[in-house]
């Protein structure tokens, strides 16, 4: 008989796609889902049906009988796997604490509802060390938590041999607010008034691209700058390969996984100095830390790391290795998948 999960949280996103691939085909689980229908945009109907959900994810329990409950997001699915009265339950943290954005009224009554979570789960998945340290701050009683990557898959992933005498930079953030997209417009603004020769690719979609758009002509930089729109996630490993530069530069981050994609096909990464990114990147050693919105900074560092090759070649051998070690997809998930064999195993003794 296979075992059933049933997934709580927003299928589409490429992290839970990641999730649920790797239980299916290294723990051999039949994966059934639930997420709520209602745009994040229509607040109040939104938290109407998350009011109701649980009769919902009741119904699906007794119907469909799964064997354990999954869910992301600490503060909203991970409360709702929580009273949804399965016996095994697995929740993950997504972000560096999940209690975002921190001046929101609702910050205390999502602290209390993480706190529930955190109790009745059997598992806790932090996909880094910096969400750890926040579960460790929150009192969570660590033997339940599991830290670990999800990982990225490295027969698809794999290192570039493309050489290049210029900037070849590529940023594969949504293009939203968070991301400062136009930060590092100007910044390649800067370099252009320099003089210095460089491409940059601007991958995806988001509420700013035409903005961003227009800020590239404003610039002067439009001939340089390309956007690819929304792409397959099948054509990313190949626009990873033409670059020698990743940037990322968001002002909030729990384990990107877009930066172990760029580490992996061997992308010199230039990343926003913030705990999540520090897990993983130490400043001119292995990539580079800027502060955010430092417009100069990110400029000075980016000719820096291109007037230092023999430094930038030794970091991509190094992180292609790390990528390797740690957040190797078909390790990792084999990892999960039997963590969650044994969870239930447990449970039905």
């Amino acid at each position: 008989m296979k075992r059933k999960i049933l997934f709580l949280g927003e299928s589409y996103r490429a992290d839970a796609i990641t999730w649920m691939k790797g239980l299916k085909e290294f723990g051999d689980f039949e994966i059934i889902t639930w997420e709520l229908q209602t745009s994040n945009n229509q607040r109040f109907k939104r938290i109407l049906e998350y009011f109701f959900a649980p009769i919902s994810i009741r119904k699906i329990i007794k119907k469909e009988k799964p064997d354990m409950v999954i869910a992301e997001r600490t503060t909203s699915y991970g409360f709702l796997a929580a009273i949804s009265g399965s016996k095994t339950i697995a929740i993950a943290q997504q972000g560096r604490t999940d209690l975002w954005p921190e001046d929101s009224v609702l910050y205390p009554y999502k602290k209390f509802i993480q706190k529930y979570a955190f109790k009745k789960a059997n598992l806790i998945h932090a996909w880094g060390p910096v969400m750890a340290i926040h579960m460790k701050e929150t009192g969570v009683d660590m033997d339940k938590v599991l830290i670990l990557p999800k990982g990225i898959d490295l027969s698809h992933f794999t290192p570039s041999t493309h050489n290049s005498e210029k900037i070849e930079a590529v940023v594969t953030r949504s293009l939203l607010p968070e991301y400062r997209h136009d930060s590092i417009l100007k910044a390649f603004g800067i370099l252009n008034q320099k003089g210095i020769d460089f491409s940059l690719t601007i991958v995806g979609d988001g509420t700013r691209l035409q903005f961003l758009k227009d800020l590239a002509t404003a610039l002067q930089i439009e001939n340089k700058v390309i956007f690819t729109g929304r792409i397959p996630n099948t054509q990313l490993p190949k626009l990873l390969q033409q670059s020698n530069i990743y940037i990322s530069m968001p002002i909030t981050e729990g384990v990107s996984a877009s930066l172990f994609e760029a580490m992996a096909c061997n992308c010199f990464p230039v990343v926003s100095n913030i705990p999540g990114n520090q897990s993983w990147i130490t400043h001119r050693e292995n990539g580079q830390l800027i502060e955010i919105d430092h417009i100069e900074m990110l400029a000075e560092e980016l000719i820096w790391s291109f007037e230092n090759p023999e430094l930038r070649n030794q970091a991509i051998i190094q992180n292609r290795k790390f990528v390797e070690e740690n957040a190797n997809y078909a390790l990792n998930m084999k990892i999960i998948s039997q963590k969650y064999h044994e969870l239930l195993d447990s449970r039905e003794h």
